[in-house]
């Protein structure tokens, strides 16, 4: 089953009203108390929610492939009385000079990024827009949570919305697979773990990769 090209934006409406709440609340929040304020940019911020803990001392800014989700960031932002520059763009060519933003979050983004040359590019783009100095905070899928054992680490994994079953792809990374990535592009990394919510011994068998990187 091939992922649909606009899958999300298919599924932007219900993917409002599902995911309406950061699934990462209390490590964003834990980020936005250290750094405190300055320029942040969001890549990937679909409709909004991780916004939320940098709202009140942060210059906002989003990026998202999808027009859709974009417009469920305006009705977002709305409701919750914060205001993000929001703009249509991918996280392999960003629409922004050298060195422009403090503080980068990117929650469950990279692994959405088909192709390997691809996925390099983005993390090169990111560390291109981050000021010296500068930290990210990133989240992706890990290949070692049990329900992918012995599987690809591409997948198309299943959204269902109105009797239909949407498609969204997903590259799923090892630990040693993105340490690696991240110090190719020349970031230093702060942390890298599991979400706080795992309290398994084995950290590999997390489900995210929760990752502090500077510049």
């Amino acid at each position: 089953m091939a992922t649909n090209d606009n899958a999300f934006d298919q599924i932007a409406e219900s993917w409002y009203r599902v995911r309406h709440w950061p699934l990462l609340r209390q490590e964003l929040e834990e980020v936005s108390q250290t750094w405190q304020s300055g320029t942040l940019l969001n890549i990937g911020c679909a409709h909004g929610p991780d916004f939320l803990p940098f709202i009140d001392d942060f210059d906002l800014w989003g990026i998202d492939s999808s027009a859709a989700m974009l417009e469920q960031a305006a009705k977002y932002s709305t409701k919750f009385n914060f205001h993000a520059s929001l703009i249509l763009a991918n996280a392999q060519s960003l629409p922004f000079h050298d060195n422009t933003f403090d503080w980068v979050i990117a929650i469950a983004t990279y692994h959405h990024i088909k192709g390997k040359l691809e996925r390099k590019k983005a993390i090169q783009e990111l560390r291109r827009v981050l000021r010296p100095g500068g930290e990210a905070f990133l989240t992706v899928w890990n290949h070692g949570q049990p329900r992918f054992w012995l599987k690809s680490k591409d997948q198309e994994v299943p959204w269902r919305i109105k009797g239909r079953t949407v498609y969204r792809y997903y590259h799923l990374f090892s630990y040693r697979e993105w340490d690696n990535l991240l110090h190719d592009a020349g970031f230093t990394i702060v942390s890298m773990a599991p979400e706080k919510s795992y309290h398994h011994h084995i950290n590999s068998f997390s489900r995210n990769i929760c990752t502090r990187v500077k510049k």
